[in-house]
């Protein structure tokens, strides 16, 4: 079971700011530059994730249409070519040349609501060696969970979210299963920039 303090680190930025947001819509997700097998999969994963945390997805959103986009490719350099993409990411090269001069893998970003609820998630995914090593179950439930909520930078850099079982199955981990629920509970809100949230969020798991 996670403390307080962990679940605090897990949304806490970078400069000691406390942001939580969850999903404020029914999640409608599409994905792109993949063959259809792996699109099951994705969207298997993500729906599995919603019924988990007691949320909901659908096929569209009446003001977006999708509202998860998940793109893969094999080379940054991709993104710049890509009809309206600067519309969606602001200072999209800025952010190309940032990804670039670190060799990631992998990049979301999230727009918000009114209420500072999530209203839509961008996922770009860089096909490299360490991705295809997880394997495409293990690809799609990992990014799943981190387009739940808006997680901090460091959430999962020394522990993932997901545990293999001794059959070998891939699952979300129990803690971060439990995390999920809370975080969806009806009665949280779907924002908050307040840390004590940390403290609600580990007396609704503990009292589950």
């Amino acid at each position: 079971m996670l403390t307080a303090s962990e679940i605090e680190r897990m949304f806490t930025r970078t400069d000691g700011s406390y942001a939580f947001a969850r999903w404020g819509r029914p999640i409608c997700p599409v994905v792109f530059g993949v063959q259809d097998e792996t699109l099951v999969i994705m969207k298997s994963a993500i729906e599995a994730v919603c019924i988990a945390a007691g949320h909901r997805t659908d096929e569209l959103d009446p003001e977006l249409g999708s509202n998860l986009m998940m793109f893969f490719f094999s080379d940054w350099e991709e993104l710049r070519a890509v009809p309206d993409l600067d519309q969606m990411i602001p200072q999209l090269n800025s952010v190309i040349d940032r990804l670039l001069a670190a060799q990631a893998n992998q990049y979301r970003s999230f727009r918000f609501d009114a209420q500072g609820a999530i209203q839509a998630c961008f996922v770009f995914l860089r096909v490299d060696e360490a991705l295809q090593q997880l394997g495409a179950d293990s690809l799609a439930l990992s990014q799943a969970v981190q387009a739940m909520f808006l997680w901090s930078q460091e959430a999962f850099q020394t522990r993932a979210p997901l545990a293999v079982l001794s059959n070998g199955t891939t699952v979300v981990r129990p803690e971060i299963a439990a995390l999920l629920r809370a975080g969806y509970d009806p009665v949280m809100p779907m924002s908050c920039d307040d840390a004590s949230h940390a403290l609600r969020l580990a007396a609704r798991i503990e009292g589950s």
